[in-house]
C-alpha cells in the first residue's frame, strides 16, 4: 500500500516537471544568453521577501515552491480593528472565514469563524492550522482553533501558506497554515500605544500596549477589552485579553524568549431567524505559555520551543420558545503540551537541510454539570503524537532551486503516516518566478470524533489529500508592480463524514475531495502616496461544501501622506454555499472605508465604515449579517 502511494506521488511530480519543462524552455534558452552582470543583478533583486513559515527558519519566498501570502504590519494597522481574521479574508486569495455579526465568532451552536483554504478546513476548522510564533493553536478535545483569540494587538505580520504544510507542521496543516508572527523591536526604544473606538450597535474596541528594547532585553505587554450589543437582540459579546512577551539575547548567536497569551470572552447566540434560541451562552477562557531557545549562526540556525495551551469552557445550549430551559451546563477543560525543535544547516553553497522533531500530548475532560449538583462525564482522556522530519533545499546554478522533504508522524490512536513533499522553483530573467509542487496533507481525527457524542468512532483513520500546484509571479517597473498566478488540483480521500449505520449516526472515512481552481493577485505602487492591491480566486468543487465561495475577489486602494491615510476596498463573493441540504447560495458585494488624520506626533483620529452599500446577506444560514456600520476612534502614541 505504501509503495503504491509513493508511486502515485512520484508520477504526479513527474507530470508537473514535464509541464514545467515545456513551459520554461523559451525562458531557459533566453537565460543562457543573459550576461553575467545581469544575472547577478537579478539574484540580488528586492523581491526576496524573508519569511519563516515555509521552512521554520528565515528564508526568502523565491526559494520555496509553496504559495505564501504575507500580510504586513502596515496593512494590519491601517484596518483599525481588533481581530486579524477580517483582514486575512480580504487580503489572502483562496481563504474564506465565516462570520455572523459585527464582532464575536463564538463557539458551539451558531458559531462562526470557520476557516477554509481552497475548500479545505472542516467544520469546525480542523484542517487549517493556526500558529502564533510557530506554536499550534487548537483545542485538545475538539481539535479546532477558537477564532476570537487572534487579535491585532500582538501581530507584527501574518504569513499564510496556501496549500498543505503537513511536512513541517503535521496534522491540521492539511489545507494550509495561518501564522501570526509577533512584534520585535530593532533598536533601543520605549513605545506605548493606546487605541479606543466606539461605533454602531454599541461596539467598543480598546487596546493598550508597551514595547521596550534596552540592550539585550526586549519585551512587549498588551491588553484589550472589546464588546458589542450586536445587531440582533440577544447577540451580546464581550472579551478581555492580555499578552506578554520577554526576550533576552544571551550572546550574538543565542537568545531565550518566553510569552503568554490569555483571553476570556462571553458570547450569546440568538439562534436563526426562523428558530430563535434563549440563553444559548458561552463563557470561554483560553491560555497559552511558551518558552523557547534560539540560535543563529552563519551556516546553521535552530530553535527549541516548549509550550502549554489550556482552556476552560462553559456552554448553555439554550432552548427555544415554549421549551423548558436546560437543567445542565456543558463544561470542558482541555490542554495541550508540546515540544518542537529543529536545526537547519548549510553543508555547501546553495544547500540547506532542516531536521526537526515534534511531540504533543493533548486531551482533557468534558461533561454535563446539572443544576442539582450531579455531573455526567462524556470523555476524560489524553493522547500523544510524535514526529520527525527532514527538509532538503538545493540551488542549482542561478536559475533553479529544488526542494524535497519527508515526515514520519506517529499518533497513538491512528498509527503512522509518511508525508512526502517535492517542488521546483525556477528563477528566470526579468524577475520571473515559476514554481511547481506536489505535497501531501493529512489530519488525524480529533478526540471529539473518536470518543465524544453519538457519532464517535474509535476506528477512524487520518484524512489525506494530495495537492498539485503550478505558479507564476513577477516583479516589474522597479518592483512597483507585482503579479502572481496559481493553478492547483486537490485530490483527497478518507474524509470523515457522519452517516447513519444501523439506525444511528456514525463517523466514518467515506468522504472524498476533488477541488481545482486558480488564484491571482496584482499589486501596484502608483507613487509615494497611492497603492493599488487586488486578488481573485476561483474554486471548483466536485463535492460542494459550505463556507467555500466559487468566486472571491477584492480590489483596494490606499492613500497616505505625512498626516492623512485613506484606504478603501470592495470585496465580491459569488457562489457561497450557506447550506448544502437544502442548497442555499449567496452572492454579495461589500464596500469598506477607513480614514485617519494625524494631530502632531502623539495622536490621530480615525473613522471606519463597513458594508457601506448596505448589502443584505448571510454567511451562516439563518444569521443575517449587519448592514452598514461605522466607528470613530483615536490612537495615542507616546
Amino acid at each position: 500500500m505504501i509503495l503504491k502511494k509513493v508511486k502515485h506521488f512520484a508520477s504526479g511530480f513527474k507530470g508537473i516537471c514535464l509541464c514545467l519543462a515545456i513551459t520554461l524552455l523559451p525562458f531557459v534558452l533566453n537565460a543562457q544568453e543573459m550576461p553575467d552582470s545581469l544575472q547577478a543583478k537579478k539574484t540580488n533583486h528586492l523581491l526576496d521577501e524573508v519569511i519563516v513559515t515555509g521552512t521554520r527558519n528565515e528564508t526568502t519566498v523565491r526559494n520555496l515552491p509553496l504559495s505564501i501570502s504575507v500580510v504586513p504590519g502596515m496593512q494590519i494597522d491601517n484596518r483599525q480593528i481588533q481581530s486579524v481574521l477580517p483582514i486575512l479574508n480580504e487580503q489572502v486569495p483562496g481563504l474564506f472565514i465565516t462570520s455572523r455579526g459585527i464582532m464575536g465568532y463564538g463557539v458551539s451552536t451558531g458559531a462562526a469563524g470557520t476557516m477554509r483554504m481552497r475548500g479545505i478546513g472542516g467544520s469546525p476548522t480542523t484542517g487549517l492550522l493556526m500558529l502564533i510564533d510557530g506554536v499550534p493553536q487548537y483545542m485538545g478535545l475538539m481539535g479546532h482553533p477558537i477564532a476570537d483569540i487572534y487579535q491585532t494587538m500582538f501581530a507584527d505580520r501574518v504569513e499564510v501558506v496556501r496549500g498543505p504544510a503537513s511536512l513541517l507542521y503535521g496534522s491540521n496543516a492539511m489545507g494550509g497554515v495561518i501564522h501570526i508572527v509577533t512584534s520585535k523591536l530593532n533598536k533601543d526604544t520605549i513605545q506605548n500605544k493606546v487605541r479606543v473606538s466606539y461605533g454602531s450597535f454599541h461596539t467598543l474596541e480598546s487596546a493598550i500596549s508597551n514595547c521596550i528594547q534596552k540592550g539585550r532585553f526586549s519585551s512587549k505587554a498588551a491588553a484589550s477589552y472589546n464588546r458589542t450589543g450586536g445587531h440582533r437582540e440577544n447577540m451580546d459579546f464581550d472579551q478581555y485579553a492580555g499578552y506578554a512577551k520577554m526576550e533576552y539575547k544571551l550572546s550574538k548567536r543565542w537568545s531565550v524568549c518566553s510569552d503568554m497569551n490569555i483571553t476570556h470572552f462571553n458570547a450569546s447566540n440568538p439562534g436563526t431567524i426562523n428558530k430563535p434560541l434563549i440563553d444559548n451562552d458561552s463563557h470561554i477562557t483560553r491560555g497559552m505559555i511558551t518558552f523557547s531557545v534560539e540560535n543563529k549562526y552563519s551556516q546553521t540556525s535552530g530553535s527549541l520551543k516548549l509550550y502549554h495551551n489550556w482552556g476552560n469552557h462553559e456552554i448553555n445550549d439554550g432552548y427555544s420558545e415554549g421549551e423548558q430551559p436546560k437543567d445542565y451546563l456543558f463544561q470542558s477543560h482541555d490542554q495541550m503540551t508540546g515540544l518542537s525543535c529543529y536545526q537547519s544547516v548549510t553543508v555547501f553553497p546553495g544547500n540547506r537541510i532542516t531536521a526537526g522533531f515534534d511531540f504533543q500530548h493533548f486531551g482533557g475532560k468534558a461533561g454535563n454539570r446539572f443544576t442539582k449538583g450531579s455531573e455526567t462525564i462524556i470523555v476524560d482522556t489524553t493522547l500523544y503524537e510524535i514526529a520527525g522530519y527532514v527538509d532538503f533545499r538545493q540551488s542549482i546554478g542561478s536559475y533553479l532551486t529544488f526542494n524535497a522533504g519527508l515526515r514520519y508522524d506517529y499518533h497513538i490512536q491512528t498509527g503512522a503516516q509518511w508525508i512526502p513533499q517535492a517542488g521546483l522553483s525556477f528563477h528566470l530573467p526579468r524577475t520571473i518566478e515559476v514554481k511547481a509542487i506536489v505535497s501531501k496533507g493529512f489530519r488525524n481525527p480529533t478526540i471529539r470524533e473518536l470518543f465524544m457524542f453519538p457519532p464517535q468512532n474509535r476506528d477512524l483513520l487520518p484524512e489525506s489529500i494530495l495537492n498539485y500546484e503550478w505558479s507564476l509571479s513577477q516583479h516589474i517597473l522597479k518592483d512597483n508592480l507585482s503579479y502572481s498566478l496559481n493553478l492547483f488540483l486537490i485530490d483527497g480521500n478518507n474524509m470523515i463524514q457522519t452517516v447513519y449505520t444501523n439506525g444511528r449516526p456514525l463517523n466514518v472515512n467515506t468522504g472524498n475531495i476533488r477541488n481545482h481552481g486558480l488564484e491571482a493577485s496584482v499589486n501596484y505602487r502608483i507613487n509615494k502616496c497611492w497603492v493599488f492591491h487586488s486578488n481573485y480566486s476561483w474554486l471548483h468543487m466536485k463535492y460542494p461544501i459550505t463556507a467555500a465561495p466559487e468566486h472571491k475577489a477584492f480590489i483596494g486602494i490606499d492613500y497616505s501622506n505625512k498626516k492623512n491615510r485613506v484606504s478603501t476596498g470592495i470585496q465580491y463573493i459569488h457562489g457561497l454555499y450557506t447550506s448544502v441540504t437544502p442548497v442555499k447560495k449567496e452572492n454579495f458585494m461589500l464596500w469598506n472605508l477607513r480614514a485617519d488624520h494625524q494631530f502632531g506626533k502623539f495622536m490621530d483620529l480615525f473613522v471606519t465604515g463597513e458594508n457601506l452599500l448596505g448589502q443584505q446577506y448571510e454567511i451562516n444560514a439563518g444569521y443575517p449579517m449587519p448592514e452598514a456600520s461605522m466607528a470613530l476612534g483615536v490612537n495615542f502614541r507616546f
